[in-house]
């Protein structure tokens, strides 16, 4: 996935009201753009840091720009707009990178199931039958590791999540949780107990009852971004 238009680089001045945030470019211009991210962003951003974003010139938007990019206080890069995850990963499974999931017949978007009134991000289709994948973007790093961990805040909804994939692989029907890792220098994946323990036993639970985790990590920069390698998830 290639950024086009190219981003542009700018600093952060602040991020506020979870969906806005104030630049400065490379030019001097002062700007609020617009956050894709509903999570605390926590480890990704500070003040004065390095930020690259997509213009927009459409004059039906209200805000200028779109936040993509982020050098994190600890030197890696993120792609803090998780609209990208489900992108990538639909890029990676038609081009079979993702090699667990590889040889599906069909493929559909935002399907819905579950006892919950959920959706799947994609439903794979097999002659074996289907397999129901969610993606999750994950960014979240630490300075004294390479191991990431999700999510950055609370989630009931990832929760959730788990629990509709957990009663579909009771009934035998393949279900798959896939971190979509946009964070570099990441050699594997964690469940975050430590900010949210209900998230993290979810998951334990949900793997006990068939579900299959996988984590994959991407190649990022300001060009662009793909999907690129498996990693190790640590339960």
């Amino acid at each position: 996935m290639r950024f086009d238009p190219p981003l542009e680089e700018a600093r952060l001045l602040r991020r506020y009201k979870r969906f806005l945030a104030d630049i400065r470019t490379e030019a001097g211009e002062e700007l609020c753009i617009h956050c894709p991210n509903t999570g605390s962003m926590l480890n990704c951003m500070e003040p004065g840091g390095r930020v690259w974003f997509s213009r927009s010139n459409d004059p039906k938007r209200k805000l200028p720009g779109t936040w993509e990019l982020s050098e994190t206080p600890q030197g890696r890069l993120a792609c803090v707009n998780t609209a990208r995850a489900n992108a990538l990963v639909e890029e990676a499974l038609r081009g079979g990178v993702i090699t667990e999931l590889a040889g599906f017949d069909a493929l559909k978007r935002e399907v819905g199931y579950g006892v919950e009134n959920s959706r799947v991000d994609f439903r794979l289709d097999y002659a074996a039958g289907p397999a129901f994948v969610e993606v999750k973007s994950v960014t979240l790093g630490f300075a004294d590791t390479q191991v990431a961990a999700f999510p950055d805040a609370q989630t009931q909804r990832g929760a959730k999540h788990l629990r509709e994939l957990a009663a579909l692989a009771r009934d035998g029907i393949r279900a798959v949780q896939l971190y979509c890792v946009n964070l570099s220098g990441i050699d594997a994946v964690r469940p975050a107990g430590e900010i949210d323990p209900a998230y993290a036993e979810a998951l334990r639970q949900a793997v006990n009852d068939g579900v299959e985790v996988l984590a994959y990590g991407t190649t990022l920069s300001p060009q662009g971004i793909q999907l690129t390698h498996p990693l190790p998830v640590h339960l």
